[in-house]
């Protein structure tokens, strides 16, 4: 059973509050408050069509950022149940934690980086922060969302030194410190990283063996997938094709959940943290085992060498970061290219790599037809 509440975990009652003092919602808590905030925002909506692995054009059952972002939610709340974790906290860093990403996934992050080498880089973590503290436009008392400390620190998964030292100086002792101090997040956090980890693994295996990029006899050599699909065939004679897929997802996906719980319950035991502020000093706690964290990492350099730089992938791939580099040069270059909101901005660089971020996959192709006088090409 859970424990409710439990001492180590987050509480809305004792939250580092907000960077704009707000009163108090009548019904919901700072965290719910957080989670509805989220899901209400601009950002949130345009996940619906940004790209996971395939472009959004390439069909229409495979994953998005929204899709990724539900199936995290679902699974770090499954997690942050039995260990007495603060669901509410974990849905909300989950739905928020891809806010920043660019459209074409990696892929586009990428050619943004390289694009904004010399005006301070772009990373999509840093830019989920960005959107939910700035970019968001909703209320007239502030820009962005103005979330929970505890949140915005979720979001915050990783961040170089050079931008946590930028971020400590605009907000000391804020969502960057832990990263200065080497100090762990909350529980909730934690969670939030690993429950991506097990979402995008057992979902990038589903989208492959669809696109028909994988086949699933070649997943015969990732021990993790293996044992679940011989446990599926050998309890249910006869099942094949995609029933049989989807019952090894289903299994490998508990599997990793009930391992997660149970390592989890194991280091909070040997650590003991009193409360939340001592699960900062305390290694990382939230953790698969030492066997499953072997399978789960055999198993992502399995997609990464037959799914993420299978020929197919990385042709559209190319394709995407020529789009979005030619986008960048196009909007820096024309003064009447960019809206106004964003040509107003005085620094250009950063205005159009914050309006290419949130463009989603099929309007940036329409942009780049548009400016460039070239259909995207489909083959």
């Amino acid at each position: 059973m859970a424990e409710e509440g439990a001492l180590y975990a987050s509480q809305p009652a004792r939250t580092r509050g907000r960077r704009h003092t707000e009163p108090a919602a009548p019904t919901r808590d700072d965290f719910q408050r957080d989670r509805d905030r989220i899901v209400h925002s601009t950002a949130f909506r345009r996940l619906v069509y940004k790209t996971q692995v395939f472009l959004n054009h390439e069909g229409d059952l495979f994953r998005t950022r929204l899709t990724h972002s539900l199936e995290v939610a679902q699974l770090a709340r499954s997690i942050a149940r039995p260990l007495g974790l603060n669901e509410d906290l974990v849905e909300a860093i989950a739905l928020a934690h891809d806010l920043g990403h660019t459209p074409f996934g990696h892929a586009g992050q990428d050619a943004l980086n390289d694009c904004m080498a010399a005006h301070g880089g772009f990373e999509h973590n840093l830019q989920s922060l960005r959107v939910v503290d700035a970019l968001e436009h909703r209320y007239p008392q502030f820009d962005g969302l103005n979330l929970c400390f505890e949140t915005r620190e979720g979001i915050l998964k990783h961040c170089s030194r050079e931008n946590a030292l930028r971020l400590e100086a605009q907000e000391p002792g804020g969502v960057a410190h832990r990263f200065l101090h080497r100090q762990q997040p909350s529980l909730e956090a934690q969670l939030c990283n690993l429950a991506d980890q097990i979402a995008y693994n057992a979902h990038d295996i589903d989208d492959g063996v669809r696109s028909g990029l994988l086949r699933i006899e070649a997943l015969a050599e990732v021990a993790l997938f293996e044992r679940h699909r011989g446990e599926a065939a050998a309890e249910h004679p006869g099942l094949a094709g995609r029933r049989l897929l989807y019952e090894t997802i289903r299994r490998m996906l508990s599997a990793q959940v009930y391992d997660v719980i149970d390592a989890t319950r194991a280091a909070l035991a040997a650590h003991a943290p009193a409360d939340a502020e001592a699960v900062r000093r305390a290694p990382p706690l939230v953790q698969f085992s030492a066997a499953m964290r072997a399978q789960s990492v055999a198993l992502k350099q399995f997609l990464f060498a037959n799914l993420y730089r299978h020929p197919q992938v990385m042709q559209t791939t190319g394709q995407a970061q020529q789009a979005v580099r030619e986008l960048f040069a196009l909007y820096v270059r024309e003064e009447g290219a960019l809206p106004a909101a964003y040509a107003a901005r005085q620094d250009r660089p950063r205005a159009v790599a914050d309006y290419i971020a949130g463009m989603t996959d099929r309007y940036a192709m329409r942009e780049h037809a548009r400016l460039t006088g070239r259909a995207w090409p489909t083959a």
